[in-house]
């Protein structure tokens, strides 16, 4: 009896758990993107991205933007998909980019300095979740200039690789070449054999036949 109580109270305990497993894969994922950490000049603008996507839909999400964890840059929220966000912006230099159209409350950071360099953190909360917040940080480093790429290596590879394409199409120009010559040496020498063997037929009279088959001079 106790075995079957146990049972009868797990059903329910068992259906809220693959609930919630369902609402966490299928709920609010936000996302800086592949490259999450920028490097960019002193004096530029960036573009700090952050995306949102949600399978379940959103209803009044509310996202808000920090700098460093403690400094907030400005804050929004979007009453229901399609509908533009109301953004309250609150640093100077910050300009919000983002449209629901694209799932997107990214924003732009103008005319860097060395003092912007730190963590942008992307927040979002969907109130669908009950609760549940999401974050993502995108990291900007500021720099006097930009950092040449040593390409020496791809270029030696690019270099060895487009040698040995070059000896690759050489040798197959001359294979070819070869077995041309060779073909038209093999059709003369042909030529020359059934030359050759219609003159020894004549010689040996073959051709000649009629005179053969004069008749005997009439006395």
């Amino acid at each position: 009896m106790a075995s079957l109580d146990k049972t009868v109270w797990s059903a329910p305990r068992l259906l809220v758990a693959l609930l919630l497993g369902v609402l966490r894969v299928n709920g609010l994922e936000v996302s800086t993107g592949k490259v999450s950490t920028v490097e960019a000049m002193n004096g530029s603008t960036v573009l700090i991205l952050c995306t949102y996507n949600s399978c379940i839909g959103i209803r009044d999400l509310f996202f808000t933007w920090h700098f460093n964890g403690t400094v907030k840059l400005c804050e929004g929220r979007i009453p229901k998909e399609g509908v533009e966000p109301k953004v309250k912006v609150e640093h100077k230099r910050v300009e919000f980019v983002g449209s629901t159209k694209s799932k997107n409350i990214s924003i732009l950071l103008w005319n860097i300095t060395f003092d912007d360099d730190g963590e942008y953190t992307c927040f979002a909360k969907n109130p669908k979740e009950k609760g549940r917040n999401h974050s993502a940080i995108f990291t900007l480093k500021v720099v006097n200039e930009m950092q040449e790429v040593d390409n020496t290596l791809t270029t030696i590879i690019v270099s060895v690789l487009g040698g040995v394409i070059g000896l690759a199409i050489i040798a197959m120009v001359i294979k070819a070449l070869v077995v041309h010559f060779l073909l038209k040496g093999d059709e003369k020498n042909k030529e020359c054999l059934v030359n050759a063997s219609g003159n020894d037929n004549t010689e040996n009279g073959l051709t000649g036949a009629k005179a053969d088959n004069k008749g005997t001079p009439k006395a």
